[in-house]
């Protein structure tokens, strides 16, 4: 086969040859993917997947039943029992997907309260050098596997280091943890959504049922009012005694009944999900055009109405007004080195999975820098959006900006942005459009953790879910929904943030730390580095080379220390947790992490052969 007819045969097959494909060879051998017949480690010679198109052999070929020195012919054959992998529709839905995956409720109250805690402006700087040498590396590097190998989190391994699959059951787990408490946020905001639909919104006031004498309205205009360390704001009493009735559970030992309101409130978010996941990336990459852009349209009109409040300019330079000093302190770096890492999301199967639904020359690398710096620049903008509404409310309140901002997590967004919110004028316009805001920042991210999940388990388990897509998916929903139950109780805020601070970040970050050390110890850098000049036609610098080999490694493994060193003292509201809850929160999180070395065991177990034969592989083939 000449070069031009080759090139012709490439195109006409490619497709074919990236959809898990039969490849049939001139001497009448069949490879399938993976088989040690075909080169998996790239070349000039490859297409995707591993596949390599004709190839002279060399002169000792011959005793196969092919004269030496003769071509092997590639014929790629699409079986009928392979169903064609499912392609993005346009490249926009996969960039609208990873954008709107990556930029999500922690980029508008995590990173401004993180921002003006550490430093303000000087925390910009430790924030983009873990951006630079950890986080984009590690998201880059997803990119590259998933689109590469076509697969999810689980059948992914069998391509790159088989011992190491336990790293895909462990993503599955954690996700399932995040979709039991992260949709609950979404439905506190549905709430507040559906609560803003009348002339005066119900946390302005102290004169509903949920409100206690406490209750205590105080702004400027409110100069016979005298606010006391005994006071509480009606947003505040709206968020605690209506929407989360937290005042009723004791604590976690005690969570009370389930309410039934934000149990069909999670009813209707959760149908939102089924209904856009259900069909796959061609439902989901329609619905990420109005979820993953109306955020950017909600910030950027929020931005110009809180620059044109009274003292928006105090909360921006709160914000912004760099403290040096405190770059000398660990805890910055460790915050810049977490916000950086659970703000671009590498570790939960996500990106593996889009990624797994490129076209196989799409350059990932370019995907990989510009979704990386909209998520970043998305944080900064965010901050300028809250501060300038806090600055406000200090101007408001005759105090420092530092009093208004005491709260992190959901407090900042319903309690302290909803109240600036309702005084402003035009309140009930500014609120709907801000909840639903957070409702589409929560559902972007949704549909992406989930999309990991459905896709690792076709991937892994095609014959008995390829066909039943939309049955699994109805299930997948139901068992998130029904594990959710718990944060619905009047004590469901508690469960939220036990599983925020223990189950999940925790194992996720030592779950990418295996990941990375597996693909670039064991698979190889080269290797890694062969497989994606096959796809873009060049090969990683150096940069990338060495902080996938060391850099990436020593920025999670100093997560982790730094986590086991400081734990976290989690308290919510009055509520402080006792050391029975750190106990429990650790074992929820070691659940999902001991599928790692589970799998391992069971690896070795089952291998064939001795555990020296298993060790000693031929070198085409990945690692056990």
């Amino acid at each position: 086969m000449d070069r031009e007819n080759e090139g012709g045969e490439k195109e006409k097959g490619e497709e074919s040859s990236q959809e898990n494909g039969r490849l049939m060879l001139a001497d009448g051998g069949v490879a399938e993917k993976g088989d040690p017949k075909v080169n998996s480690g790239g070349g000039s010679g490859g297409v995707s997947n591993g596949y390599p198109t004709s190839t002279a052999p060399s002169p000792k070929e011959g005793a196969g039943g092919v004269p030496a020195g003769a071509l092997r012919t590639l014929v790629v054959q699409q079986t009928s029992l392979d169903q064609p992998r499912e392609t993005w529709s346009k490249k926009m839905d996969f960039l609208l997907s990873v954008i709107g995956y990556a930029v999500d409720l922690g980029n508008v109250w995590r990173f401004p309260y993180i921002c003006y805690q550490n430093g303000g402006g000087a925390f910009l700087l430790p924030y983009m050098l873990m951006a630079v040498f950890g986080g984009v590396p590690l998201f880059y590097m997803e990119l590259a596997l998933g689109q590469f190998h076509r697969s999810g989190c689980i059948s992914i391994w069998k391509h790159i280091c088989p011992i190491f699959k336990g790293i895909g059951f462990a993503i599955c787990i954690i996700a399932l943890y995040i979709a039991f408490y992260y949709n609950t946020i979404m439905a506190w905001a549905l709430y507040y959504l559906l609560a803003s639909f009348r002339p005066t919104l119900p946390w302005t006031t102290c004169s509903n049922p949920w409100n206690t004498v406490n209750c205590l309205r105080y702004l400027s205009t409110d100069s016979n009012i005298t606010w006391t360390n005994m006071s509480t704001s009606p947003a505040e009493e709206f968020y605690t005694r209506q929407v989360l009735q937290v005042h009723l559970s004791p604590g976690l030992h005690q969570l009370g009944s389930v309410s039934w309101q934000l149990a069909l409130c999670l009813l209707f978010i959760f149908t939102i999900v089924y209904f856009s996941i259900w069909k796959g990336v061609k439902t989901s990459g329609k619905v990420v055009w109005v979820t993953a852009t109306f955020p950017y349209l909600v910030l950027l009109v929020l931005l110009v109405r809180g620059a044109t409040l009274p003292g928006a300019w105090r909360g921006v330079v709160f914000y912004l007004k760099p403290d040096w000093g405190k770059l000398l302190s660990t805890t910055v770096w460790i915050d810049a080195a977490a916000q950086i890492f659970f703000s671009l999301g590498p570790g939960f199967g996500v990106l593996l999975a889009f990624a797994s639904y490129n076209p196989f020359h799409n350059n990932c690398y370019k995907d990989a820098l510009l979704t990386s710096s909209v998520n970043c620049l998305t944080s900064f903008l965010s901050g300028f959006v809250i501060f300038t509404v806090l600055g406000y409310m200090a101007e408001m309140r005759k105090i420092g900006v530092e009093t208004v901002a005491k709260d992190a997590g959901p407090s900042l967004l319903f309690i302290i942005y909803a109240e600036a919110i309702a005084n402003m004028p035009a309140a009930t316009f500014f609120a709907i459009i801000f909840f639903l805001m957070i409702i589409m920042l929560g559902l972007d991210s949704t549909f992406a953790g989930l999309e990991g999940v459905i896709t690792a388990m076709l991937d892994e388990f095609p014959q008995l879910l390829s066909r039943r897509r939309e049955w699994f998916v109805l299930g997948l929903v139901c068992v998130c929904y029904l594990g959710a139950l718990s944060t619905l109780t009047y004590g469901g805020a508690f469960v939220v943030k036990l599983f925020e601070e223990y189950a999940t970040g925790p194992a996720v970050i030592t779950v990418v730390f295996l990941e990375v050390i597996a693909v670039s110890w064991f698979y190889g850098t080269s290797r890694f580095c062969a497989d994606v000049h096959m796809m873009l036609g060049f090969s990683p610098g150096l940069f990338w080379r060495v902080c996938w080999v060391a850099i990436c490694p020593i920025f999670l493994l100093f997560i982790i220390v730094s986590f086991l060193a400081f734990p976290p003292e989690v308290k919510l509201f009055d509520y402080v947790y006792p050391p029975w809850t750190t106990v429990l929160g650790y074992c929820i999180g070691v659940s999902s992490f001991i599928c790692v070395p589970a799998y391992m065991v069971y690896h070795l177990l089952t291998a064939k052969g001795t555990f020296k034969q298993v060790r000693h592989l031929p070198p085409s083939s990945p690692c056990l």
